[in-house]
């Protein structure tokens, strides 16, 4: 018998579909010439079908153990908001995921929650920067950003402080992902923040300190049909310089024209990445024991200007998450170890990867 949150959770699925099919028209999309203002656009948007807060980081405790972690909160709107809607009415579903990696140990643990945004049991807020799914939260205290999120295994509390003004994605305020009118996003990232706080593993609890990275996109449409997912790089250099890029597959694996990235200074001044500058070529796979998915596992990445050279390698082979309880995607997201050239001189690095598509096509799911 199907316990009730597996009921919860098939009943989702279907609302879902009907929501993004059927209620699409009702929200913006994300359209050329928006101006970012902040702190507001760190806020909510719920004039926005799809919105995302995306933090991951790599973190040292005091006796020199490594981890990485990933910590999601998801917004999928289901009607827009109307003034004196009921608080019962269910407007939108909120989920979130929370991956740690012990580095040392090569081991992987993840968790993921799913809530409804009524009644106070999950919501973002349009005021303030307030995500929370149940226990597990993102707060604004000024400038920094401070993260929760606690299961009996294993949990996270980080105080997180911006070393970079945001950086905004894209061309004239939308990151396009496909052809048509608002296939795109509004996508910015906080590309170098100072971590501290503590972790816990199966009661340990530890200390730690590092840097985070985070994202933030909302939109309404971004994927098309022939698009079967993207392979997506966060990367910060040892010489102060940080590198997003993005590829979207098509059906024939061929990379979509609309794949580009963002290239961030010392400085913090950033300039946008196209798709004819640079190189992503697989040198590795990995295959899932669980799901058979067959993943990139190391890469060689190249930027024509400046003169950048990289070969990326996961920390852990298996950082496979299989969100069955709540996105129902499964994708890979893990840390990884940076190591080449920037203009001919070494240079070493951290970064996060998300693959997907690689289980099940994700085009005209998002």
């Amino acid at each position: 018998m199907l316990n009730p949150k597996r009921w919860w959770t098939i009943w989702f699925c279907f609302f879902l579909l009907g929501a993004a099919f059927g209620r699409a028209q009702e929200f913006e999309r994300a359209l050329p010439g928006r101006t970012f203002s902040f702190p507001r656009d760190h806020y909510a948007h719920p004039q926005f079908r799809i919105e995302w807060w995306y933090y991951t980081g790599h973190l040292r405790s005091p006796d020199g153990s490594s981890f990485g972690y990933q910590l999601t909160f998801f917004r999928t709107g289901l009607r827009r908001e109307r003034p004196g809607q009921s608080k019962w009415a269910l407007k939108s579903l909120y989920f979130a995921h929370f991956a740690l990696t012990d580095e040392d140990e090569k081991a992987f643990f993840f968790r993921e929650k799913i809530s409804r945004g009524a009644l106070g049991q999950a919501g973002a807020a349009m005021d303030r920067l307030h995500v929370w799914v149940e226990n597990w939260t993102l707060k604004g205290d000024g400038a920094d950003h401070l993260l929760e999120a606690r299961d009996p295994s294993m949990s996270i509390r980080l105080r997180l402080t911006p070393l970079k003004p945001p950086v905004v994605n894209g061309i004239d305020g939308v990151s396009q992902k496909a052809e048509g009118k608002g296939y795109a996003s509004h996508y910015y990232s906080m590309t170098r923040m100072k971590a501290r706080g503590e972790l816990a593993i199966n009661g340990t609890v530890l200390a730690v300190e590092g840097i985070s990275w985070m994202d933030h996109e909302f939109g309404s449409t971004q994927l098309q049909d022939y698009q079967m997912g993207w392979d997506w790089f966060s990367i910060q250099m040892d010489n102060d310089t940080e590198l997003m890029l993005y590829i979207i597959r098509h059906e024939d694996g061929k990379p979509d024209p609309y794949s580009s990235g963002t290239l961030v200074n010392p400085d913090g001044t950033s300039r946008h990445v196209r798709l004819e500058e640079f190189e992503i070529r697989v040198l590795d796979t990995w295959k899932s024991r669980k799901t058979k998915a067959q993943y990139p596992s190391k890469w060689n990445i190249r930027i024509s200007q400046p003169n950048i050279a990289l070969t990326i390698t996961p920390s852990v082979a298996d950082q496979e998450l299989i969100t069955q309880e709540s996105t129902r995607v499964t994708y890979w997201e893990g840390s990884v170890k940076v190591e080449g050239t920037y203009e001919r001189k070494p240079i070493t690095g951290v970064g996060y990867v998300e693959l997907t598509g690689y289980a099940e096509p994700m085009g005209g799911r998002i």
